[in-house]
Parts: structure tokens; sequence; C-alpha cells
């Protein structure tokens, strides 16, 4: 079982296997696909899972996923910052546990992203180290990452649809209910008769009974997403994610207490220190960490520590690939109370190689494999890798 060690910020460590850091590689698959994702802010055109790999002197090797969705040359930035900025302060070093890790990376990286401007490729690439480290303590003790962090792990989790809309919301929806889940995201931001006529529209088709979420992915100010959540009263919605800015926790308390409408947000937060003021926010009920942005496992279950005692649940924020998948349900498996895991419906192709684990009913499994649970494989993927240069 892990530590909470107290010179990590508070946060949990793990012991793993030590061993000279001998290269470090990054894997970039890159798939187009055939309608785009719309946001409101911006579009998907491709789907894009970038994976770094971590290569020990005793021969083994850990791989681990890098959030890289936005900018649309995100990935590009995330090479540079694992080659040039990661790579030479792990290569040749030997480590053996999680925090000394994190400290290293967070102490050398930290001061340069905020130069920058550019704190989150900082978090995005620490998250993957972290993930690989994490992944490497539960297969050398033979049990899933959720057995290493909990005692009695879920084997199932329930799902929930992401995300409907803004184009196609009737056959989106029809695709929930042919997957068997239980609860639909629908994307807002997108003009309010559009946004009412989408909500209208994904209701009718999956009933009244059936659990609705929104996003509107920051896309209006407090008074405009006061103003909208009023208009959205009568479609009875579960939870309202991210209705504004996602750093400004009172103004997220004051559009709850204004609206009643539960509050999700988290996704766009660095570190689990972050999160704390949302604790004390009233009617944010759910946080959602994302463990390829926010610190990896170490802090995403900082953020769980944190939550525990108070009403706010935590649900794993998962829009990516196959790998950040797996570890988002091994999380999700370890926190009795994460009531859900979101389940992208779009056209994914980086995220086919666990698109099994869904099952008919609307559960995801987890597997129990060491590690991170199961074989992924990525050979179907290898038209998809972006040649690049690879190692440090």
């Amino acid at each position: 079982m892990f530590e909470n060690n107290q010179n990590s910020a508070s946060l949990p460590s793990v012991a793993f296997p030590a061993s000279r850091i001998a290269a470090v590689r990054c894997r970039v698959y890159r798939a187009p696909i055939s309608q785009g994702v719309a946001m409101s802010f911006a579009p998907l055109s491709h789907r894009v899972m970038f994976l770094v790999e971590l290569s020990f002197a005793d021969g083994s090797t850990g791989l681990a996923e890098s959030w890289v969705n936005f900018p649309v040359w995100g990935w590009r930035e995330r090479v540079a910052t694992v080659l040039e900025g990661v790579a030479p302060l792990l290569v040749g070093r030997t480590f053996s546990d999680t925090a000394e890790v994190r400290e290293l990376l967070l102490s050398a990286l930290t001061p340069v992203g905020r130069q920058a401007g550019a704190i989150g490729p900082v978090f995005q690439t620490i998250s993957a180290i972290d993930q690989i480290l994490w992944l490497r303590a539960a297969e050398a003790r033979g049990v899933p990452l959720a057995a290493l962090i909990a005692d009695s792990p879920r084997g199932r989790i329930p799902a929930y649809g992401s995300s409907l809309g803004p184009d196609d919301v009737a056959e989106s929806a029809e695709r929930c209910l042919a997957l068997g889940l239980r609860a639909a995201k629908v994307k807002l931001g997108f003009g309010e008769e559009r946004d009412r006529e989408n909500l209208r529209t994904a209701r009718r088709v999956l009933g009244d009974d059936y659990t609705l979420l929104a996003d509107a992915n920051q896309g209006w100010d407090l008074e405009e997403a006061v103003r909208m959540a009023k208009r959205l009263e009568e479609f009875d919605l579960g939870w309202m994610e991210e209705p504004i800015r996602g750093d400004a926790p009172r103004d997220l308390e004051e559009f709850a207490a204004r609206t009643g409408i539960p509050v999700a947000t988290g996704e766009n937060l660095y570190g689990a220190d972050s999160f704390l003021p949302y604790l004390s926010a009233e009617g944010v009920t759910v946080l959602q960490p994302d463990v390829g942005k926010v610190g990896g496992v170490s802090d995403y279950l900082g953020v769980v520590a944190a939550a525990r005692g108070s009403s706010a649940l935590v649900a794993p924020h998962q829009y990516n690939g196959a790998y950040s998948t797996a570890v988002s349900l091994q999380l999700a498996a370890a926190n009795p109370t994460t009531p859900w895991l979101e389940w992208d419906i779009r056209q994914n192709p980086v995220r086919e190689p666990v698109d099994h684990l869904l099952g008919p009913d609307g559960f995801v499994t987890v597997p129990d494999g060491p590690g991170i649970g199961l074989h992924i494989d990525l050979e179907p993927l290898a038209p998809h890798l972006v040649d690049i240069k690879e190692t440090a």
C-alpha cells in the first residue's frame, strides 16, 4: 500500500523497483476522424494519444499518456517538453519513489513554466511520468493499480456518454441508449436557441428518467451562465460542467447558489492543491481531475483524499486515448464514491484498444491484471503513428 509522504505536499507516494532510467521516448498516435468534434471554444479534427515511454536499465519499460487535445499543435510542444525538459533530468539516474521524481520535476520545471505562462504543459508532462511509476509499483506487486490504492476496489463502473451535440444530437442519444449507458452529457455554448433545442432533443430521445448532464466548456461569463441556466431549468440537469471559467471557485459557488444546479469542474486545474478552494464552494458537487493533466496518479489521489469527508464527489475527466482511459478506470475503481466514468461516444480510434471493456449494460469492466490491468495492443494504431524524433 502507498504512503502519505509529508515531504510531497501531503500527496500519496509509493515505492517502486529501483533501476536506472536508460531512455525517455515519445510516441504520438494522431488519427483523423470523419466527423469533427465541436466544442464551444475549438473543434477537434483528429484524436491524439501522446505516450511517454521510460526504459529502465533492468530491461523493463513503462508507458503512460499525457493530455494534448488542445491546441491542435499541443503534441508538438509536448515532444519538446519531454525530450528537452524532462529527459535530461531523468536519464542516467536511479529512483525508487514517486515523490522523489515528482519533486525533482516540479522544482526544475515549474519556474520555467511560470516564466512561459505555460504551467499546464509542465503538469501534463509530469502526469505521464507519475503514472508510469505508479503502474511500475503495481506491476512489481503483481496487482492492478486499483488494488494497490484500495483494499476492495470495484470490478465494474457505470459510464456516461460524452458528449452529445452540437450536431446529430438525436443520433448521439440513440447511440448512448444502444450502448446501455445510464447517463449522457450535452455540449452547450452554441447560442441559446441551439442549446435549448439540443437539450430538448436529448431529453425526448433519452426519456424523462434518464440522467442528463451538460457541459459549457467555460463558454459563458457569470451573468450569461445564470441567465442560461434559468432558461434550461425544464431539462432537469444532473450537473452543469464548467459553466464559467474553471479557475473561479467563488463565481462557481455564486452560480450554484443563484441557479440551484450542481456544478462539476476541475479538468483544467493543475495539482491537488488547486482543488482545495472548491471544497469550500457550496454547490460545487463534482470534482473532475484528469489524470493526464492534474499531475498524474499522485495528484489525482491527493484530490480524492482532500475531498474525503466533504460533500464533493470525484469523477475523472476522460476524453483521451486507451492508456488514459485504462488508468482512469483503475482510479475510479479504487474510489467507492466515484459516480461515473466518462465514456467518449464519438469516433476515437486511439481509444479503440480498450473499447471492449464497455459492457452492454453501460458498465465498464475493471481489468485485474498487474499495473494498468490489461495488455493494450498498439499494433492496430501503427498507421496513425507520427514520425518524430522520439528518444533522449
